[in-house]
Protein backbone atom coordinates (compact mmCIF):
# COMPACT_ATOMS: atom_id res chain seq x y z
CA UNK A 1 0.00 0.00 0.00
CA UNK A 2 1.40 3.37 -1.06
CA UNK A 3 0.92 6.29 1.31
CA UNK A 4 2.46 9.48 2.59
CA UNK A 5 3.35 12.90 1.27
CA UNK A 6 6.99 13.62 0.42
CA UNK A 7 8.48 16.94 -0.68
CA UNK A 8 11.61 17.01 -2.81
CA UNK A 9 13.29 19.06 -5.48
CA UNK A 10 13.81 18.18 -9.11
CA UNK A 11 17.42 18.49 -10.22
CA UNK A 12 18.63 20.10 -13.48
CA UNK A 13 18.60 16.68 -15.19
CA UNK A 14 14.90 16.18 -14.28
CA UNK A 15 15.62 13.56 -11.64
CA UNK A 16 13.31 13.20 -8.63
CA UNK A 17 13.87 11.16 -5.49
CA UNK A 18 11.24 8.48 -4.85
CA UNK A 19 11.12 7.48 -1.17
CA UNK A 20 12.18 3.93 -0.37
CA UNK A 21 8.77 3.13 1.16
CA UNK A 22 7.20 3.76 -2.23
CA UNK A 23 9.98 2.10 -4.25
CA UNK A 24 9.59 -1.06 -2.17
CA UNK A 25 5.92 -1.29 -3.21
CA UNK A 26 6.39 -0.19 -6.83
CA UNK A 27 9.17 -2.65 -7.66
CA UNK A 28 12.45 -2.20 -9.51
CA UNK A 29 10.92 -0.66 -12.63
CA UNK A 30 7.65 1.17 -12.73
CA UNK A 31 5.37 3.11 -15.08
CA UNK A 32 5.17 6.91 -15.15
CA UNK A 33 2.23 8.52 -17.02
CA UNK A 34 0.19 11.70 -17.33
CA UNK A 35 -2.90 11.91 -15.16
CA UNK A 36 -6.13 12.15 -17.16
CA UNK A 37 -7.88 14.54 -14.76
CA UNK A 38 -5.16 16.68 -13.14
CA UNK A 39 -1.87 18.28 -14.16
CA UNK A 40 0.21 15.71 -12.34
CA UNK A 41 1.96 12.43 -13.08
CA UNK A 42 0.99 8.99 -11.84
CA UNK A 43 3.34 6.18 -10.92
CA UNK A 44 2.20 2.56 -11.13
CA UNK A 45 3.88 -0.76 -10.57
CA UNK A 46 3.74 -2.79 -13.76
CA UNK A 47 1.07 -5.01 -12.21
CA UNK A 48 -1.13 -2.06 -11.19
CA UNK A 49 -0.63 -0.41 -14.59
CA UNK A 50 -1.91 -3.55 -16.32
CA UNK A 51 -4.89 -3.58 -13.93
CA UNK A 52 -5.60 0.13 -14.60
CA UNK A 53 -5.47 -0.31 -18.40
CA UNK A 54 -7.63 -3.47 -18.54
CA UNK A 55 -11.07 -1.80 -18.27
CA UNK A 56 -10.04 0.95 -20.69
CA UNK A 57 -9.27 -1.63 -23.35
CA UNK A 58 -12.83 -2.98 -22.98
CA UNK A 59 -14.47 0.36 -23.83
CA UNK A 60 -15.84 1.43 -27.21
CA UNK A 61 -12.93 1.26 -29.64
CA UNK A 62 -12.70 4.98 -30.51
CA UNK A 63 -12.65 6.03 -26.84
CA UNK A 64 -10.21 3.29 -25.87
CA UNK A 65 -7.83 4.25 -28.67
CA UNK A 66 -7.91 7.93 -27.70
CA UNK A 67 -7.27 7.25 -24.03
CA UNK A 68 -4.57 4.67 -24.68
CA UNK A 69 -2.86 7.03 -27.13
CA UNK A 70 -2.94 9.86 -24.59
CA UNK A 71 -1.57 7.70 -21.79
CA UNK A 72 0.96 5.63 -23.70
CA UNK A 73 2.36 8.25 -26.06
CA UNK A 74 4.45 9.74 -23.28
CA UNK A 75 4.46 6.82 -20.83
CA UNK A 76 7.89 6.03 -19.41
CA UNK A 77 9.13 2.92 -17.71
CA UNK A 78 11.56 4.18 -15.09
CA UNK A 79 14.10 2.50 -12.86
CA UNK A 80 15.46 4.35 -9.83
CA UNK A 81 19.21 4.93 -9.78
CA UNK A 82 21.40 3.96 -6.81
CA UNK A 83 20.28 7.11 -4.98
CA UNK A 84 16.55 6.37 -5.46
CA UNK A 85 16.00 8.99 -8.18
CA UNK A 86 14.03 8.55 -11.37
CA UNK A 87 14.51 10.50 -14.56
CA UNK A 88 11.30 12.21 -15.66
CA UNK A 89 11.17 12.79 -19.42
CA UNK A 90 11.00 16.45 -20.44
CA UNK A 91 7.49 16.20 -21.93
CA UNK A 92 6.14 14.81 -18.65
CA UNK A 93 7.90 17.56 -16.66
CA UNK A 94 6.25 20.12 -18.92
CA UNK A 95 2.83 18.45 -18.71
CA UNK A 96 2.87 18.53 -14.90
CA UNK A 97 4.27 22.09 -14.94
CA UNK A 98 7.15 21.05 -12.69
CA UNK A 99 9.77 23.74 -12.29
CA UNK A 100 11.63 23.24 -9.03
CA UNK A 101 9.93 21.47 -6.14
CA UNK A 102 7.68 18.43 -6.25
CA UNK A 103 5.37 16.56 -3.94
CA UNK A 104 5.20 12.79 -4.23
CA UNK A 105 1.95 11.42 -2.80
CA UNK A 106 1.15 7.78 -2.15
CA UNK A 107 -2.45 6.98 -3.19
CA UNK A 108 -2.94 3.36 -2.11
CA UNK A 109 -2.14 1.44 -5.34
CA UNK A 110 -0.38 4.25 -7.24
CA UNK A 111 1.53 7.43 -6.44
CA UNK A 112 1.38 10.93 -7.84
CA UNK A 113 4.05 13.51 -8.62
CA UNK A 114 2.89 17.11 -8.44
CA UNK A 115 4.54 20.46 -8.96
CA UNK A 116 4.57 21.74 -5.38
CA UNK A 117 2.68 24.92 -6.28
CA UNK A 118 -0.09 22.96 -8.04
CA UNK A 119 -0.38 20.52 -5.15
CA UNK A 120 -0.60 23.32 -2.59
CA UNK A 121 -3.38 24.99 -4.60
CA UNK A 122 -5.25 21.68 -4.81
CA UNK A 123 -5.06 21.21 -1.04
CA UNK A 124 -6.27 24.77 -0.44
CA UNK A 125 -9.34 24.25 -2.62
CA UNK A 126 -10.26 20.71 -1.54
CA UNK A 127 -13.62 20.66 0.16
CA UNK A 128 -13.53 17.80 2.64
CA UNK A 129 -17.18 18.22 3.65
CA UNK A 130 -18.27 17.90 0.00
CA UNK A 131 -16.10 14.80 -0.39
CA UNK A 132 -17.71 13.26 2.69
CA UNK A 133 -21.22 14.02 1.37
CA UNK A 134 -20.38 12.35 -1.95
CA UNK A 135 -19.02 9.26 -0.18
CA UNK A 136 -22.09 9.10 2.04
CA UNK A 137 -24.35 9.31 -1.00
CA UNK A 138 -22.72 6.03 -2.11
CA UNK A 139 -23.32 4.48 1.29
CA UNK A 140 -19.69 4.76 2.37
Amino acid sequence: MLGGEYRHGIDPKNRVFIPSKLRDELGQTFVLVKDLREKCLKIYSQEEWDRYIAPIKNQERRLAERVLRFLNSSMAQVTPDSQGRILIPKDLVQYAEIERDVVVVGCYDYAEIWAEESYNKLKETENVEEMIRELESFGL
